[in-house]
């Protein structure tokens, strides 16, 4: 069973059921228009078009039919995900686009749906996050920025997300979010090629610093998009603790506790990366449905020249032993 643990899905079943709740979402509005649709979030700019691939069953049938993909865990999609909203509506938002993706994958082969938490409150994300892994889902995927667009993983009002986290010993999926101040990546798609690369180090890079992997014993955490430039730039991490020991914590036990995904396309990077970590921290992946994914996403594993094991440890086993699927 060849399984992908980066994907993302919005049903449109969901969007269909947001059309009669505005009451009970005051914050989030739902825009439609010649068959597109958009969301808004407490009054601020509309999100990007929900792409249909997103959205319908069909297509993501065939990708992973002409892809060899057994099984897809599908997080939600990051632009919906409402961390602007206040923390009450927001926790019954992320209730909202739990139960709708559920729903949507229950009678569905192949499709078991990660979980969306308010990371706008730590309390409540944890609450959300026990509900949700009670109701079925295997982890959860949440974003960089927990207050929308800024805001630190870090945080400790974050403290009793995290804590549940580890209680429970259940993969939370870090995610970059689409947005930055730096407008250098305003033109030719820098913001998916650079940007996202840049957010999720430095997300991660705080959390090493700030010795979160050791503080919360049994904290599992995939570094999406192959840890974006976190293997390449450990040494420059570790470098800084020794230069400011009073300020951050050692991060290079932690970096090893750290699970990644495969999105790294060229086979010598997933070979470096593996030999930073170890092949059994290595999961496929492939973004789904977003053009900036792998489009084929065996193909990196399965032409870098590893072993049979190793190959179906990755596409396989180490999804199986840390989601358990």
């Amino acid at each position: 069973m060849i399984i992908d643990t980066h994907a993302h899905l919005l049903p449109q079943s969901t969007l269909e059921a947001l059309r009669n709740l505005a009451k009970d979402f005051p914050s989030v509005d739902l825009i439609e228009k010649d068959e597109k649709f958009q969301l808004a979030f407490a009054g601020g700019e509309p999100t990007r078009p929900i792409m249909p691939k997103l959205r319908l069953f069909d297509p993501r049938q065939q990708f992973m039919a002409s892809t060899g993909i057994d099984l897809q865990l599908p997080g939600g999609w990051l632009d919906s995900f409402g961390y602007e909203i206040p923390a009450e509506e927001g926790a019954d938002w992320s209730r909202f686009l739990n139960e709708g993706m559920l729903a949507d994958c229950r009678d569905r082969d192949g499709v078991i749906p990660l979980a969306t938490v308010p990371m706008q409150s730590g309390k409540l994300a944890a609450q959300v996050l026990r509900e949700a892994i009670k109701a079925g889902m295997p982890g959860a995927m949440i974003g960089t920025q927990p207050k929308g667009g800024h805001g630190n993983l870090d945080d400790p009002d974050l403290d009793p997300f995290w804590e549940m986290a580890a209680k429970l010993r259940v993969p939370i999926i870090i995610h970059p979010m689409f947005g930055s101040g730096d407008a250098r990546l305003d033109d030719m798609q820098m913001m998916n090629a650079v940007g996202r690369v840049t957010d999720v180090s430095i997300a991660i890079s705080r959390m090493l610093f700030t010795g979160h992997l050791t503080r919360f014993d049994g904290l599992v955490v995939v570094a999406s998009t192959g840890g974006g430039a976190l293997p390449y730039m450990l040494g420059r991490l570790e470098r800084n603790h020794k230069a400011f020991p009073d300020q951050v914590v050692d991060p290079v036990e932690q970096f090893h506790k750290l699970y990644f995904d495969s999105i790294v396309f060229q086979p010598d990077v997933l070979r470096f990366l593996t030999a930073k970590v170890g092949v059994e921290r290595i999961m496929l992946g492939s973004d789904y449905p977003f053009p900036i994914g792998d489009q084929d996403p065996r193909k990196v594993i399965e032409t870098a020249g590893y072993s049979q094991a190793e190959v179906e440890a990755m596409l396989t086993g180490n999804a199986r032993r840390i989601f358990g699927v």
